[in-house]
């Protein structure tokens, strides 16, 4: 890849990252804060992007798709280019929950291919380490009070329209109050699951270089954060309550109890 298709590829990224934040900001308070602002940097990175496809096109005399760094970024480029066209035509804007931050991921996928020397001082490496592995586990945490408030949720759904008030429903709360704890604790642990999700692909990319996307942990990482977007996305955009809420949460309980388990070698890595 030429080092100018990097350069607008990763200032693509930059851009593409303020839609990722407002869409965090969105699943966590349920309004759109600055969704204007961040559409016009998703557009204006957007058109960055294509310039860095074009000028790798041009230099490769091909379409830029010959590894799945290079596919990722074009893949990226193709859903942004579709859902401006979408939102130009239909004002879709909550599409954006689940765009923003797929485009940002797939983007910064494509951005990481070129290799780099690995770093020197093995402190800064065991420090992203850390910040992955602590930022992920709060959102498992926050993922399992939304599965648990989820599935009372469904339980005592169903009590209300059998007309059933037993020992059960006494004790949980009222539906207002888990709605509220599913909407907050899935928007707080998206939060920290993207994050990290990117440190652990900056360091796959420090540490591993190009073999970073092949690493099985990071692979099921990455299964686990789309699982998550699609549980956001369903959540604030579908407005999906009850059941499907509690299947889908329970769903993405399990891939990060699988991403855990993945992980269950990193303290190795702590250690050397």
């Amino acid at each position: 890849m030429e080092e100018s298709s990097v350069l607008w590829l990763r200032v693509a990224a930059g851009l593409y990252s303020i839609g990722l934040i407002e869409a965090v900001i969105t699943a966590v308070r349920r309004r759109e804060v600055f969704f204007r602002f961040a559409l016009s940097c998703f557009a204006v990175g957007a058109l960055f992007h294509l310039v860095s496809i074009v000028d790798q096109a041009v230099a490769q005399h091909q379409l830029p798709v010959a590894d799945i760094f290079q596919t990722m970024s074009f893949c990226a480029w193709i859903i942004s280019a579709t859902f401006l066209a979408i939102y130009y035509r239909y004002k879709a804007g909550s599409l954006s929950v689940f765009i923003f931050p797929l485009v940002f991921v797939m983007t910064m996928v494509g951005a990481l291919r070129n290799p780099v020397s690995p770093w020197s001082n093995p402190v800064i490496g065991n420090t992203m380490l850390i910040a992955h592995v602590t930022a992920s586990l709060l959102g498992y945490a926050a993922l399992l009070f939304t599965a648990a408030a989820a599935v009372a949720y469904l339980v005592q759904e169903k009590q209300l329209k059998r007309k059933q008030t037993n020992s059960i429903y006494r004790v949980l709360p009222p539906l207002f109050t888990l709605d509220d704890l599913i909407s907050k604790s899935l928007g707080i642990g998206f939060a920290f699951i993207t994050i990290g999700l990117i440190i652990a692909s900056v360091w796959g990319f420090l540490k591993l270089g190009t073999r970073w996307i092949g690493t099985p942990s990071i692979a099921i990482s990455f299964i686990t954060w789309a699982v998550y977007l699609a549980l956001v996305f369903f959540r604030v955009s579908a407005g999906w309550r009850g059941r499907k809420t509690a299947i889908l949460s329970i769903v993405a309980l399990v891939c990060c109890v699988v991403t855990w388990l993945a992980h269950a070698g990193l303290q190795k890595s702590l250690v050397q």
